[in-house]
Parts: C-alpha cells; structure tokens; sequence
C-alpha cells in the first residue's frame, strides 16, 4: 500500500516507521522542514523512543519511508491517510482545533477516491462525524462511504515504548459505515503486529467497536478513569497523611483483592493525555461531577505538596528550594502539562528562591522554559522531588549541600536515605 501519515511527531513518526517496516510505501508530512530533513537523513529528530533511530537507519535508505511539506507529495493514491496532529485545550478546557482544522483543510484539497482516512488524535465524542467529515467533503467534493472512507482510531501508546504498546494492545476502530470499518480492520492488520495475550478477554488484534463515537469514547474512558483513580489514590494519600497511616501499605493491601486497582498517588499529573482528555470528555458531558471533581484534585497536587515542605522547613521567603524535575514523568524529555511549572508557581508565591534541576535538560533549555537552573552539588535549603527519573534514587545529603527538608513527591527515596534531613512524602506521615 502507499500510506500517508500526517504529522510526525513523537507517536506520528513511530506509526509511520511500524507501516514502512511492513513492506508498505510510507511519506509523511509534517510543518517542521527540520524535522522532515533530518527525517530524510535517516536521524531521528528527537531522543528517548526505543528502537527508532535503528529502524530509520534501515528504512529510509531502502525507500521505503520519506518525508516532505508538501500534503500534494503524500496523499494523492494514498490506499490509507492517518491523521495524528495534535489537539489542545485552552485555559477554559475549550477544544481547540486550530491544527486539526488546517491539517485537515489541506488533506481535503489531495485527497483521491479509493482512500481510508484515519484519525488518530484523541478527539471528543461526535467530532469525526461532525466536524471531520463535512470538512472533508466540502473540501474534496468526494462523498464518504461513496468516495472515501472516514474513521477514528484511537492511539494508545506512550512515548518511549511505541513499538512494544502497538503489539501490545489491541487496535480500537470505530467507522461512519460498516464498509468503512471493514476497510480499517483490514488496513490495520496489514500494519500492525500483535502479540498474543491469553490473559485478554478477547484476542488481541484489531477490534470494530461499531462505529466512531464509540471508539472515540474508549479512548476517552480509559484515559478519564486513570485521572480519576489518581485522584482517589491522592485523596485517600492527603488523608493517610494526617492520621498517621502509610498509605503505600494500604494500596498494597486493598490491591492484593483481585477488585481494588488502586493507582500511585503523587505530586502532578502531566503529558499529552491525563491531563486533557478527561476535559475533552467534559466537554460533551459537562454534569460528570466525579470527573469535575477528580481533575480538580489533581490539578492540586503540586500546590499541596509545597504545603508539605513549607509544614517540614518553616517559611519558605528566600529559602533556595530546587525543584528536581522538569519533565511530567520520569526518562521522557517532554514537559507538557509538567506539575514543574505549577510546583515552581507555588514556590514563588511564598517566596523561595527556585531552581530547577533536570538530567534531560541543558541549562539553557531549563532557561528556555522560564527556570533558573541547579547543578547537583550546590548549596539548596530545601528539595521537592517532581519527576521520577532514575537519577533521583541515589540522591543523598551530600549531594545536596545543607539541605534541610527533602519532599518526595514521587517516592524515588526513603528516609533512612536522608539521616538528619527532614524527609516527607505524600501519603505518609
């Protein structure tokens, strides 16, 4: 098959060297002429995601990825067009579809008959069949499920690990027509390699959930329920706190029943997906109070866990507190909705001197993002564990020259590391 993937960033770039490994011929577009040209050297244009570098070392020199601009170069004969640009929300949890709406405007002005368009970007419920398809239409003048076939499949890997997520799960399809849908099942299949998993309920493989706001809400629920387990885990973590129990024990314990899976609680919840997609489910279903209820909670995690170094150091007006940490997780370079910014925020208010401290991150790009650097052996007051990158494990006082409270938002540490240092972390007194 030719396929188009549209957009090539961390999971567009992934999906189109997994379709090029299978044989197919594979052009993707992307606005970023610097990401295309190293793309076109065979050099992945960013780090961290396992098995990429060697796989473009591979398929570009054999023809059988490249990558261009220009949407004429890449979707007209296209068997397949997917879609993963990205989709934002504003300050006031609005969808915007800024990207979205121009990325789709242009694939409507190439597109050809005979072709499988597949979203991919998380989207709200009903936006494939309402926004999408009549975009593509006026755009093209083609007919869907006469001309052209549209659906929406949800991805559902994390960066780092894409490869190893699309083998693991099994593909969710959801089409405007039952032609539609058994066009995707087939091209998906044609992609995609699928580990077997006996522990699945259903095989793993490609699954039509008939039809897309279906599928749509499956991304949408199983994104929503873990902003909303987290923020039972940080309930249940703020209240251990103040009587006296390990909460870590507990969640040992309740998940030892086959019923209770209950998640970590931490500091923040960050990255492309937590935070937003539960917003984009309210954005159909404004009344879901316990979603409402479960992002607000989250959202004051950074906040309440500078609460708990100010109740362990005392006031905070110019102590040298380091943030440690500017990545939302752990060995991801990326900092999209990172509670770095709100923890730093916090810190500020009460006036501490803050720095930022992040083994992924130069100083000039901690700079970049509007925070003033640390090196591990200078002089700090106070430390608050925000990311849980390995590095952080072995950290010990001397690294930390005269600090006086060390607050593990992520439990990366213990206290027996921290002899003559006040250590806290949440969910435990």
């Amino acid at each position: 098959m030719k396929i188009a993937v549209i957009a090539l960033g961390k999971i567009g770039l992934p999906l189109a060297v997994q379709f090029a490994s299978k044989g197919h011929d594979v052009v993707g577009v992307d606005v970023n002429q610097q990401v295309v040209e190293l793309i076109n050297a065979g050099t992945e244009p960013f780090p961290g995601e396992a098995h990429l570098q060697e796989k473009l070392s591979e398929l570009v020199p054999a023809g059988k990825l490249r990558a261009t601009t220009d949407y004429a170069e890449a979707v007209p004969g296209a068997d397949a067009v997917v879609l993963v640009v990205p989709l934002f929300v504003d300050a006031d949890a609005k969808p915007d579809f800024g990207w979205m709406d121009g990325a789709t405007a242009e694939l409507a002005k190439h597109l050809t008959p005979g072709t499988l368009v597949s979203y991919e970007t998380t989207l709200p419920v009903g936006t494939t069949r309402t926004r999408w398809k009549p975009a593509l239409e006026a755009g093209s003048g083609l007919v869907e499920g006469q001309d052209f076939h549209l659906v929406f499949s949800p991805e559902r890997v994390l960066t780092g690990r894409v490869f190893e997520d699309l083998r693991k799960y099994p593909k969710l399809v959801g089409g405007l027509s039952e032609a539609g849908a058994a066009k995707a099942v087939e091209f998906y299949e044609a992609v995609l390699d699928f580990d077997e998993r006996a522990d699945l309920r259903r095989p793993n493989g490609v699954w039509d959930l008939g039809s897309a706001e279906a599928s749509e809400l499956a991304k949408l629920a199983e994104t929503t329920y873990r902003d909303v387990n987290i923020g039972l885990a940080n309930q249940f973590a703020r209240f251990a706190g103040t009587a006296g129990i390990d909460i870590y024990q507990v969640i040992e314990a309740s998940n030892s029943q086959p019923y209770s899976h209950i998640h970590q609680p931490g500091i923040a919840v960050g990255g492309h997906c937590i935070p937003v997609y539960p917003r984009l489910y309210l954005w159909n279903d404004p009344e879901a109070t316990v979603v409402r209820a479960a992002r607000a909670a989250n959202a004051d995690m950074p906040d309440y866990t500078v609460g708990l170094l100010e109740g362990a150091y005392g006031d905070l007006t110019d102590a040298r507190v380091v943030v440690l940490g500017a990545a939302y997780r752990g060995g991801v370079k990326e900092t999209a909705f990172s509670g770095v910014f709100d923890a730093v925020a916090s810190l500020e208010k009460r006036g501490a001197a803050v720095t930022v401290h992040d083994p992924l991150y130069t100083d000039a790009e901690l700079e970049k993002l509007g925070f003033s650097a640390y090196h591990v052996g200078e002089p700090v007051d106070a430390a608050i564990v925000q990311a849980d990158h390995a590095e952080y494990r072995t950290l010990s006082p001397a690294d930390l020259p005269g600090i006086k409270a060390f607050i593990d938002g992520r439990r990366v540490s213990s206290a027996d590391q921290w002899d003559g240092v006040v250590y806290r972390v949440i969910g435990k007194a």
